[in-house]
């Protein structure tokens, strides 16, 4: 899976904003694209959200995003939010 780290400084960031972020780099590749899975670290919610013990030493919303059609996952503000994307 391709990996994209984005880094926001100077104000704050929703996870709606870092989701459109991440929608406006991963349609560069994929203008069909869409979110297969996400993490969100400053609320600790990960869709989809039965899955959030670990397969392995990777969390189980990772897992199942890479294992239904994830090619992109993309990392905003170094955890705070990510995205994998189709």
């Amino acid at each position: 899976m391709k990996k994209i780290s984005v880094r926001i400084t100077g104000c704050a960031v929703s996870r709606e904003e870092a989701q459109k972020i991440g929608s406006v780099l991963a349609a560069k590749d994929n203008p069909d694209t869409e979110v297969v899975a996400r993490y969100n670290r400053l609320t600790n919610s990960c869709s989809p959200c039965c899955l959030k013990e670990k397969f392995g030493n990777r969390p189980g919303w990772e897992v199942y995003g890479e294992n239904h059609g994830g090619r992109l996952k993309i990392d905003i503000n170094a955890g705070d939010y990510i995205f994998i994307f189709s």
